[in-house]
């Protein structure tokens, strides 16, 4: 069977050869439980628990006692906002939280119920690139505020927010600053500490290690309540039998990371601007999407006027394509929506997303196709 050519890195990764390799004794011989703490099974999978936690570390610049284990960037978003805000609303205090127009569901969806709960929540609108300056941040605080939730790297447009800047604002106030890292993690550098981030969430799905495990970076003194109940696991924030085998692969991929980041960006940013700029040559209806150099190296959202995406992504036979968010396929993208796409335009956007296994040619091929995909559209438009 011949499979088409992956460009839908944003949506998930494959697993990196040496990640499913590191993971599968996990499964077999060293299948203990981390939490058997009286023989050599448990012993095993305890320490293969916490060198993971090490490597995850190790690629945020943190402490390993900072990470938290979860099932992923969507419970770390959760567990970081609800266990913040609930407890004023529990105690009946006024309390205010700022977020974005342009986050993953993950965090705008628990926005909303928390405001549906009391909570007072500001919207930010990015600029027409898709970002958030730190100006807007300040402008939106009140006596109120006590956390910031801004999404690192955006995952439908790929650009990338001024993280930095806007975390130095949050500590200069007090006020805790949450980062979803989900597309930036491994992709970027992150400092947590350069950065201010207080609490940090990822997928290893996004980064070359299986789907159903994550991360919540929780910053020295800041007290986080759980969502679930049933164990000691993690300090008590979330219980349950640990998914050693892929913390273990969720560890390799931050390590590998670690180590061919630097190389990784440079050959993927270089291959990503040939393909934007090919397209743009040739297809004068193309609109990139997003900030053009601030972004994520794996994304590459374009827009073609007059042409229905769902029906562009059909008709590149050979191309695995994405035409929005892989989280929210048939609803119109609220993110393109933020930035000031039309309708029609919105409907019209196609994202490309590389990664890791990407080839020149892989590219050059997409590329082609859709080339002669606007001809064909233009020839029978006559």
């Amino acid at each position: 069977m011949n499979r088409p050519i992956y460009l839908d890195y944003n949506a998930t990764t494959p697993t990196d050869p040496e990640v499913l390799e590191a993971m599968l004794p996990y499964f077999k011989e060293a299948f203990g439980n981390a939490s058997s703490n009286s023989h050599s099974y448990g012993w095993e999978a305890s320490q293969a628990v916490e060198t993971a936690r090490k490597q995850v570390s190790e690629l945020i610049e943190a402490k390993p006692k900072n990470i938290v284990w979860t099932s992923g960037a969507t419970e770390s978003n959760n567990l970081a906002l609800f266990s913040i805000i609930r407890p004023y609303l529990k105690r009946g205090e006024p309390v205010h939280l700022i977020t974005t127009l342009i986050e993953h569901k993950a965090v705008l969806d628990v926005a909303r119920e928390l405001e549906s709960e009391g909570c007072l929540v500001t919207y930010l609108k990015p600029d027409q690139f898709g970002q958030i300056s730190a100006e807007s941040v300040a402008q939106a605080i009140t006596p109120h505020t006590k956390l910031v939730s801004i999404i690192m790297g955006q995952n439908e447009i790929g650009t990338l927010n001024p993280i930095k800047e806007i975390g130095q604002f949050t500590k200069s106030k007090n006020i805790l600053f949450h980062v979803d890292a989900a597309q930036a993690l491994g992709k970027t550098l992150i400092s947590v500490d350069e950065m201010n981030i207080d609490l940090l969430s990822a997928s290893g799905h996004k980064i070359y290690a299986p789907k159903g495990i994550g991360f919540l970076y929780v910053r020295d003194q800041i007290q986080l309540e759980p969502m679930l109940f049933g164990g000691a696991q993690e300090c008590g924030l979330r219980p349950g039998t640990l998914n050693v085998p892929g913390i273990v692969a969720f560890g390799k991929a931050c390590e590998i990371c670690t180590q061919n980041m630097s190389t990784e960006i440079l050959r993927l940013t270089k291959l990503r601007d040939q393909f934007i700029e090919k397209v743009e040559s040739a297809v004068s209806s193309a609109k990139l999407n997003g900030h053009r150099t601030a972004r994520l190296y794996s994304n590459a959202s374009f827009s073609f006027e007059g042409l229905s995406a769902d029906v562009f992504a059909l008709g590149l036979s050979g191309l695995a394509v994405s035409s929005g968010s892989a989280c929210s396929q048939g609803a119109p993208s609220h993110v393109l929506e933020a930035i000031g796409l039309p309708p029609a335009l919105a409907r019209a956007t196609v994202r490309f997303g590389i990664g890791r296994f990407t080839t020149e040619a892989e590219l050059d091929t997409a590329a082609s196709k859709i080339i002669k995909m606007i001809e064909k559209n233009k020839a029978l438009s006559i």
